[in-house]
C-alpha cells in the first residue's frame, strides 16, 4: 500500500528513485517509524509475510524490528522502482571475539548508477540514518554516528560505528540475497529461541534529524549531537506507555497481557540496578 506507506513518512509526494530520494526516505523511516519489540515483550511470534507487517506498521500504527522495517521499506523500494535486494548479517555487538553469530539482520542493498549502497532501517539505536556506500572503506559521517565498512579476509563486509573514539562493530554480512525461508528461519530464532536476547524484551529507538531516543534496560534515553546523554529510569507502567506514545507515536495494543508484561520487565531491571 504505497500511498498509505508514504503517508506514515509524512510525505506529500513520491521520492524519485536517486540516491537523494533513498536518503530521504531512509531518514523519514527513522524519524517516523519506531523499532520497537512490544511484540517479543509479549512473547509472541512476529509475522513477518508482507501483509501482517503492512497491518502492523501501516494500519495499527506501530514499529517493529528488522524483519519487519527493513522487509517492509525493502518492498516498498522495490514498488518506487529502486533496484533494491535484500540481505542477512551475522550480528556482532554483544558478540565474543571470534564467535560465529546466526544470521540474525535484515538489511538492504540498493544499486544506484552502478554503485551499491547499504541501507538500514532496523538496528535500533545504532541505525544508520543515510546510504552508505558499500564499497567505500574511509570513515563515513552520517548526521548522526560515524561508520566504517571493512572489507575481511573470507570476503564478509563489517559495519562499525563510533560516537567519540571508540568504534563498535555491528554487524558482519556477504552480498548473497537470502530467500524467504533463510528470513523466516532467522526471524523464528529472534523472536522464540531462548538464546535470544529478545523474548521478554522492551526495546525502541526512533531517530531524527539531530535527535535519538531509546528504550532499553529500563531507561528512557534522549541523544543529541554534541550534548550529553539524557538518561532516566522508567517510573512503572504509566510512565512507559506514555513515553511509547508521545516519544516514539506508537499506538498500543489493546492487549490485557501488556500492563504485566511491562510490570515484569521493568521489575527485573529495577532489580538488576538495586
Amino acid at each position: 500500500d504505497v500511498p498509505r506507506y508514504l503517508q506514515r513518512l509524512q510525505l506529500q509526494a513520491t521520492p524519485s528513485a536517486t540516491l537523494a530520494g533513498l536518503a530521504e526516505l531512509q531518514q523519514r523511516h527513522n524519524a517516523h517509524v519506531p523499532f520497537e519489540t512490544l511484540t517479543c515483550l509479549l512473547r509472541d511470534a512476529v509475522p513477518i509475510d508482507l501483509d501482517s507487517v503492512q497491518r502492523k506498521l501501516l494500519h495499527a500504527q506501530r514499529g517493529g524490528y528488522c524483519f519487519e522495517l527493513n522487509g517492509a521499506f525493502l518492498a516498498l523500494l522495490q514498488a518506487l522502482g529502486f533496484d533494491a535486494h535484500p540481505l542477512s548479517a551475522r550480528v556482532l555487538l554483544s558478540a565474543g571475539d571470534g564467535e560465529l553469530t546466526p544470521r540474525t539482520h535484515l538489511l538492504i542493498r540498493v544499486r544506484l548508477d552502478d554503485e551499491d549502497w547499504l541501507v538500514d532501517t532496523g538496528f535500533g539505536s545504532l541505525t544508520p540514518t543515510v546510504p552508505l556506500r558499500l564499497r567505500e572503506t574511509a570513515v563515513q559521517d552520517t548526521p548522526h554516528e560515524r561508520y566504517r565498512l571493512q572489507r575481511l579476509d573470507n570476503g564478509d563486509f563489517l559495519l562499525a560505528a563510533s560516537s567519540g573514539d571508540d568504534w563498535r562493530s555491528l554487524y558482519r554480512f556477504d552480498l548473497a540475497s537470502p530467500a524467504a525461508a533463510d528470513n523466516e528461519v532467522g526471524n523464528w530464532y529472534v523472536c522464540t529461541h531462548p538464546h535470544s536476547s529478545f523474548p521478554g524484551e522492551l526495546r525502541a529507538s526512533l531517530t531524527g534529524p539531530n535527535w535519538r531516543r531509546t528504550i532499553g534496560s529500563g531507561n528512557y534515553t534522549e541523544y543529541r549531537h554534541g550534548q550529553t546523554p539524557q538518561k532516566r529510569a522508567l517510573r512503572d507502567v504509566a510512565d512507559v506507555r506514555q513515553v511509547l506514545q508521545d516519544r516514539f507515536g506508537v499506538r498500543l495494543p489493546d492487549d490485557a497481557r501488556l500492563d504485566p508484561a511491562i510490570a515484569g520487565w521493568l521489575q527485573r531491571w529495577q532489580s538488576a540496578a538495586s
